[in-house]
């Protein structure tokens, strides 16, 4: 399966003021694009080309690691732009539920979140993932994620550079913040969830 870059789901400038075009311009047009080339160029020359991008990520880890760091990085990417919409969304009752009964209630998830994205050294991601009907807060180095762990991703939020520099300079921890509580689309976390059971 060939990897392709996808339109945004919205305007470049949809998301201000908390990710900016100039953001989304880097970092989907050119970033996002850099994985589906590579990607497929590596693809090409394995016998994973008709899998399906999941299993090229978790069959590739550990075994051919330029494939995998640009399918998981792709894998991440197409997700990441649908975990996102202009002004947030409001939490359904059904996944903040779970969210109170898992992680002790959105405040201390929101807490829990967010460390782990601060916390995380260097480049990579923090996670919402549902692992054995249980959701977990989880943080992964470079282009990794729960896949690879077993895991179902719900919710990421990039910590590599590209994703926040240009808008919050060396400032990680207000990034994550501004992301959480005002671009979230709490919709599709709820949709990964109902389509994991």
């Amino acid at each position: 399966m060939a990897f392709e870059l996808p339109d945004l789901p919205y305007a470049h400038d949809a998301l201000g003021p908390y990710m900016s075009s100039e953001t989304l311009e880097f970092h989907h047009d050119k970033h996002h694009q850099a994985y589906v080339t590579n990607g497929n160029n590596i693809l090409a020359e394995t016998d994973l080309k008709n899998e399906s991008l999941e299993n090229i990520v978790i069959k590739s880890h550990g075994n051919n690691a330029g494939l995998f760091n640009n399918a998981a990085q792709h894998y991440n990417h197409l997700h990441f732009w649908k975990m996102m919409t202009p002004g947030g969304s409001k939490v359904p009752s059904n996944l903040e539920s779970k969210i109170n009964e898992d992680l002790g209630g959105m405040d201390k998830f929101r807490a829990d979140f967010i460390n782990a994205g601060v916390t995380q050294f260097g480049s990579g991601w923090c996670w919402l993932e549902l692992k054995d009907g249980k959701l977990n807060v989880s943080k992964t180095p470079n282009g990794e994620n729960p896949l690879v762990n077993g895991a179902t991703p719900l919710l990421g939020c990039d910590v590599w550079e590209h994703s926040y520099y240009i808008d919050y300079r060396n400032a990680r921890p207000k990034y994550l913040e501004a992301w959480f509580d005002n671009l979230v689309n709490w919709e599709y976390v709820t949709e990964l969830l109902e389509n994991s059971n």
